[in-house]
């Protein structure tokens, strides 16, 4: 491999081997390169065109259509194969292009949230893409991040990385910047290099570029492999309820076809064998399909234009399904801009000093931004700037949330150490054993409580003299008081807004924070998510519950406080045992939460790690956006089971009339090529529903989208459909054959195009969200069709039409009347009927 030839190379001869240095490469270097190496990516075998177009070919409704086109051919009726052919062009063609789209899509939204790198460049540090890294590039690496490409390691501090995306280890590995005895070509015993793809647990470093792309050991992994697109749960249940459909309509033709053969005889075999091909073909929900994937695919750059990237289509499915959304507050309900608002200490120049040893005085810069240090940092005096100037950093523990607290060895111009310790006051407590001025440890508590009470939030901070050179855990002990900062942000203005729209929508909203449990209950209270300010339970009660306890406090608080990530884990899997979860996370520590979670979110400023671990990608941190998100998600399913609903009740209906009156009459109801033009002109408008406005009532129930649940409903409608049906033989059952197959035509597409405006809200129909413009053009397209085209020359000759007399058109109105009225009439009934059934189950 090529990262091994690096493996016993010191830090001085990788740069003169790659030509480079600490201070990175120059940009025009970096330009020169990216031309050479071309960009840092794994190009692997994409869906092509051909493929998606392939694939059309392959579903039944294609098999069947095709075998409809060869008989009609081989009984001599051409125009009724050709026009057969053009049937299955059509269908394939719509498939075609919305799967298309759809891969487009995916595409587009993967380049939305791209990785980005810190590299040094010139000496200086800034942000590129990955794709844009080149060999020679300094690469500087924070907890959190994703390894972009194979780097030697030059420089690093308490540096551990996780490399089981490579070698299955979950322990995480010790590295080091020291060349090896001998070249090495294993991975687990490369402990000086870096592998793309591993992820940063602890530490810092610095590491130069030797290998990109398809060059590094995860690429020729990744190129051995073929990228597939995975099926949701929502399209695994179409495709079994699609063949579920086609076992039981096939096998209800065959029976109707012998039936035929037995009482007609076998001298119009060929042609009844035509007609019931078409009549099955009809039946089959063929634009289902593309449905799904044109509703997904159109979803997803809407929520990407409304902030919310989906990093695959199915994920769209679980997002509209969450009933329970785990988020912190900070930042997404308040606005994680936090202002200075007074310091509380016996000498507070000497608080500020200490509190900013160890912060960047370019901070709002720094990777990982510190908003603590940033907001004391922006207080700061020429003076207090000055002074810290005069220490230097010997050792720093960072800030993680299982100790809740961070730690700063710094050494003074007199070559004093000083042990600076900032974190959560009730963690720092414990740690202090002197207090500087009159206040008593009880008085500060007390006082630290009301600034909690008044959403305000506070980090305490304690110092002691140290003679070491490096600090460890345990050194945080014994400390002084030195003082508290207090801090205020404010709420966001939209989060009382996502409240109310969550409660509209059945969305129960749970705060888990490491913040205190004052500052959560002050919050959760403004914006109305809990009407006691008290009732937050603590994380470190919460590890002391039996499970039974634990569950049940899960399932009834709304905010938690002081939550460890062990801890917020264990909420996911509790309330999972009765909900649908969705958690928001960000640092590398919501990574286990994020994998449990129903459907894990992570922002776009989180750790890469975090982003990698989840299926949606915020662009912006807010509740609002996150509830808009889901609405969304609940929008896109509800538009597709409006073309289940419609389609089936309307089809299911047709075909067991015309099958079981077929027996009765001595010709055809319809002709095949008739009934094929009827499904393609019903499904025309039908594909536009992906556009149509949504009912608040559609979006409070993500499972009722489940196929099983619309099946009542379906028959209701279908009985409908049928009895009209028979209604429409017993006025024209002495009419001419070609009066009655037209006449039939017309009522049977109309009545489905009355179907989708019916079924498309649980309200009447005309008190429901105006349509989309697209669904009604392209109804008033259709209408247009089916109104004129059997008087036409073109509709006779082709499709075997007749001009009918005046009396069956207005018979055919007064049958779409009344079809209008009842089906919309059992609507209202059935939605009463499940309105009171579900308020009765809660």
């Amino acid at each position: 491999m090529a990262f091994s030839q690096y493996t016993n190379k010191t830090v001085k001869e990788v740069f003169g081997k790659l030509n480079t240095s600490m201070s990175g490469l120059s940009k025009k270097e970096a330009l020169l390169r990216q031309k050479k190496y071309g960009p840092n990516e794994v190009l692997t075998k994409g869906v092509r065109a051909i493929d998606i177009f392939l694939r059309q070919c392959k579903s039944p409704f294609f098999y069947l259509l095709f075998i409809a086109g060869v008989a009609a051919f081989l009984i001599g009726e051409k125009i009724d194969g050709a026009l057969i052919l053009i049937f299955i062009f059509i269908n394939i063609t719509i498939g075609f292009v919305q799967e298309f789209r759809a891969e487009k899509t995916i595409s587009l939204l993967k380049n939305i949230i791209s990785q980005k790198i810190k590299v040094v460049r010139e000496g200086r540090q800034e942000v590129i893409e990955k794709k844009h890294l080149v060999p020679g590039d300094m690469v500087v690496l924070f907890p959190g991040d994703i390894v972009p490409a194979e780097l030697r390691l030059v420089s690093m501090q308490n540096f551990l990385v996780d490399e089981s995306v490579l070698t299955g280890e979950s322990l995480p590995v010790l590295k080091t910047n020291t060349a090896l005895a001998e070249e090495e070509k294993e991975i687990f015993k490369s402990s000086n290099m870096l592998f793309t793809g591993t992820s940063v647990i602890s530490g810092a470093a610095e590491g130069v570029v030797v290998a990109i792309g398809e060059d590094t050991a995860l690429g020729e992994i990744i190129t051995s492999a073929t990228e597939k697109r995975p099926q949701g749960r929502y399209e695994k249940d179409i495709i079994y309820f699609c063949r579920l459909i086609l076992r039981i309509v096939v096998v209800t033709v065959v029976v109707i076809f012998l039936l035929n053969i037995i009482l007609k005889g076998t001298a119009n075999f060929f042609e009844f064998l035509l007609f019931f091909v078409a009549l099955v073909v009809s039946i089959l929900p063929e634009a289902l399909p593309a449905i799904v994937i044109l509703a997904l695919s159109r979803g997803s750059i809407k929520m990407a234009k409304e902030n919310v990237v989906v990093k695959r289509l199915s994920a769209i499915e679980d997002l509209g399904n969450i009933e329970i959304l785990c988020t912190d507050k900070t930042g997404t309900i308040t606005q994680n801009k936090l202002s200075l608002e007074r310091i509380v200490a016996p000498d507070k120049d000497k608080a500020m000093v200490f509190g900013l040893l160890g912060a960047e005085p370019d901070i709002k810069k720094d990777h990982g931004v510190n908003f603590f240090d940033s907001a004391i940092f922006t207080r700061a005096n020429y003076a207090i700037v000055s002074e810290v100037k005069k220490y230097t950093i010997a050792s720093r523990l960072p800030f993680d949330s299982f100790r809740m607290r961070s730690s700063v060895l710094a050494k003074n111009e007199q070559g004093e150490k000083i042990l600076v310790v900032k974190g959560a006051p009730e963690v720092m407590f414990k740690l202090c054993v002197e207090f500087e001025g009159s206040d008593t440890k009880n008085e500060i508590k007390k006082e630290i409580a009301r600034e909690g009470q008044d959403g305000k939030r506070v980090l305490l901070a304690a110092f002691k003299k140290v003679n070491k050179e490096s600090i460890t855990k345990e050194d945080e002990k014994g400390l002084t008081f030195l003082g508290y900062f207090v801090f205020e942000d404010p709420l966001k203005s939209t989060a009382e807004e996502a409240i109310r729209l969550s409660k509209k929508m059945g969305i129960q909203i749970k705060i888990i924070t490491g913040d205190s449990k004052e500052v959560a209950g002050f919050v959760a209270k403004k914006i109305g998510l809990i009407s006691d300010a008290s009732q937050v339970p603590l994380g470190e009660d919460l590890e002391k519950m039996h499970s039974d306890e634990f569950n049940n406090v899960c399932q009834d608080s709304a905010v938690f406080a002081r939550v460890s990530p062990d801890i917020k884990h264990k909420i996911i899997k509790s309330l999972q045992k009765s909900y649908e979860v969705g958690f928001l996370g960000e640092g590398i520590n919501d990574v286990p939460a994020l994998k449990q979670a129903n459907i894990g979110i992570a922002v776009f400023e989180a750790t890469d790690v975090a982003k990698e671990a989840s299926d949606v990608v915020l662009l912006k941190k807010d509740l609002r956006v996150i509830v808009n998100g889901i609405k969304d998600g609940r929008a896109v399913f509800s538009n597709i089971n409006k073309y289940i609903k419609c389609t089936l009740s309307s089809n299911f209906g047709n075909f067991y009339s015309i099958a079981t009156i077929s027996l009765f009459i001595n010709f055809l109801p319809m002709l095949p090529v008739q009934i094929l033009l009827a499904n393609l002109l019903s499904d025309f408008p039908l594909v536009s529903i992906v556009t149509d406005a949504v009912d608040v009532e559609e979006l409070r129930k993500p499972k009722a989208y489940q196929l099983h649940n619309m099946l009542p409903l379906i028959i209701s409608l279908g009985l409908v459909s049928t009895v009209f049906d028979f209604i429409f033989l017993f006025i024209f059952y002495k009419a001419m054959p070609a009066h009655v197959q037209t006449l039939w035509f017309i009522e049977s597409v109309i009545t489905e195009i009355f179907l989708i405006f019916i079924i498309r809200t649980r309200r009447l129909f005309w008190k429901a969200k105006k349509p989309s413009v697209a669904l009604v053009s392209f109804t008033v397209v259709a209408l247009c069709v089916i109104l004129t085209l059997p008087f036409t020359g073109f509709g006779q000759q082709f499709f075997h039409f007749a001009s009918v007399p005046f009396y069956g058109l207005f018979m055919v109105f007064l049958i779409l009347i009344g079809y209008l009225v009842l089906s919309e009439l059992v609507k209202l009934v059935y939605f009463h009927y499940w309105k009171l059934k579900n308020s009765v189950v809660r």
